[in-house]
């Protein structure tokens, strides 16, 4: 009687992380494409990182003010729904159309669900799509810019016009587009950081990844440097490094993982060269989105001594 086996749930093993800590470890992976995009694209960059951000937790905390919630601004989540989509849009986009966003991304898509953990769809992505549906193309640069370079159609369609981009200047982010979404020197420093500290795996970002580059590889007649190009163009390395890995909309399992990346690149492949958009990678993670329940059932790990139903 001594040795008493005691039982109860899970989880069992604390790792001693809290959901501000990982929070902040997105928001610094982040920092390399949020400088490169304020050196690229001027201070009106960092002046719309700043009012996302900000609009974002004000929000929130006005959100549980009036339904007498307890704060939860304190989490990081907010600012990192903000910073997410602050890096996603133009620098020359107006400050009142980030409000907007803002709002949709973190009332509508987040609170109203029941807050940070319960949001079928990644609030930062959804608010991305809804700007581009309500407010148009999002993807041209249309304010002047530090870099000559980055002025004018971004490399998607300079791509489609059969103009392929220099991949050293693709890599260092010296082109149009989105604040955060240029530089994939900057996005896999990012990468690398989150994978050292353990925030996520590899198996969504390199699935979507190699899914993309693949389907681009044979439909660009084997020409390995367009396909190279496709990668390093839009919003493919961001979406797939900090998007879809959303710890709350995302698989939990690695082969549920695998499935979404894979999923998730087929469908931007789709977008970009048979739909009416050049950029197709928001509208792919958001149907993941919307498909995780279902993987999750698919690939669940079978409870030990449990049977089938």
């Amino acid at each position: 009687m001594d040795k008493v086996l005691r039982l109860s749930v899970s989880p069992h093993i604390h790792s001693g992380r809290s959901t501000a800590g990982i929070m902040l470890d997105v928001i610094i992976a982040l920092l390399p494409a949020a400088v490169a995009g304020t050196v690229i694209f001027g201070l009106r960059a960092l002046l719309v990182i700043a009012v996302c951000m900000a609009s974002c937790v004000i929000l929130e905390a006005i959100f549980n003010q009036i339904v007498k919630k307890e704060q939860t601004v304190g989490d990081l989540s907010a600012a990192v729904t903000g910073l997410l989509l602050a890096l996603n849009l133009p620098a020359g986009i107006p400050l009142w159309q980030c409000v907007i966003g803002c709002l949709f991304a973190i009332v509508i898509v987040k609170c109203l669900f029941g807050g940070i953990g319960y949001n079928p769809v990644n609030p930062a992505i959804t608010a991305r799509v809804f700007m581009l549906v309500a407010f148009g193309s999002m993807t041209v640069q249309a304010f002047p810019t530090v870099v000559d370079t980055v002025a004018g159609a971004t490399p998607l369609v300079s791509i489609a016009e059969g103009n392929v981009p220099n991949l050293w200047e693709l890599f260092l982010g010296l082109k149009g587009g989105a604040i955060g979404e240029t530089c994939g020197l900057a996005l896999l420093l990012g990468f690398i950081y989150l994978l050292a500290r353990r925030i996520i795996t590899w198996h969504i970002p390199v699935s979507f990844v190699g899914t993309v580059f693949l389907f681009s590889f044979f439909m660009e007649g084997f020409d390995a440097i367009k396909a190279l190009s496709l990668i390093l163009s839009g919003g493919l390395l961001i979406g797939a490094v900090f998007m879809a890995t959303d710890y709350v909309t995302s698989p939990s399992t690695a082969k549920g993982k695998l499935i979404f990346g894979i999923g998730a690149g087929f469908l931007t492949f789709l977008i970009r060269y048979f739909g009416i958009y050049p950029e197709g990678v928001s509208f792919a993670i958001l149907l993941m989105n919307i498909l995780t329940p279902y993987i999750d059932s698919l690939t669940a790990h079978k409870v030990f001594g449990g049977r089938k139903a």
